[in-house]
């Protein structure tokens, strides 16, 4: 006796046809399985949007809104001074005895420590206008310095 080619002998419980109507028992109150996604080119899932669309802003985790918007550091997420790193290490290093760089952004404290001390006899000064240009570092409002 020959059986119906979409019966499985194996599972003679079950009644033929197409499995995939029959319920299965050990899935009832849960979802089963889904496939596995299919990835288009580039490894991003089919029919996504890998890119952006040109002039939407886009978040990115740790470093904010891209393109940042003006008068935000794009590295660190601050707010940028009006003031210029170029100017204040330049002022520093030319006129640091009297402290004339950290009057510039404000730090009047650290200015009058340099003018009585004539910039820690050059060594202060030298030091703090080569950190001012490398680095760059604050206004008195904790604002970054612009680097132009």
């Amino acid at each position: 006796m020959s059986q119906p080619p979409d019966h499985d002998p194996n599972h003679a419980d079950q009644p033929p046809g197409n499995p995939q109507s029959q319920p299965n028992p050990q899935w009832y109150g849960q979802q089963p399985p889904q496939p596995p996604q299919q990835y288009g080119l580039g490894g991003f899932p089919a029919g996504s949007q890998p890119y952006p669309q040109p002039g939407t802003p886009q978040q990115y985790p740790g470093y904010g809104q891209y393109p940042p918007p003006p008068g935000v550091d794009p590295y660190s997420g601050q707010p940028l001074s009006d003031k210029s790193k170029i100017v204040a290490g330049l002022l520093q290093l030319l006129l640091g005895t009297f402290g004339a760089g950290r009057f510039y952004t404000g730090h009047t404290g650290m200015a009058l420590g340099m003018l009585f001390t004539c910039g820690g006899c050059g060594i202060w000064a030298l030091v703090d206008g080569i950190m001012l240009l490398v680095n760059g570092g604050t206004d008195s409002e904790g604002h970054v310095l612009r680097n132009n």
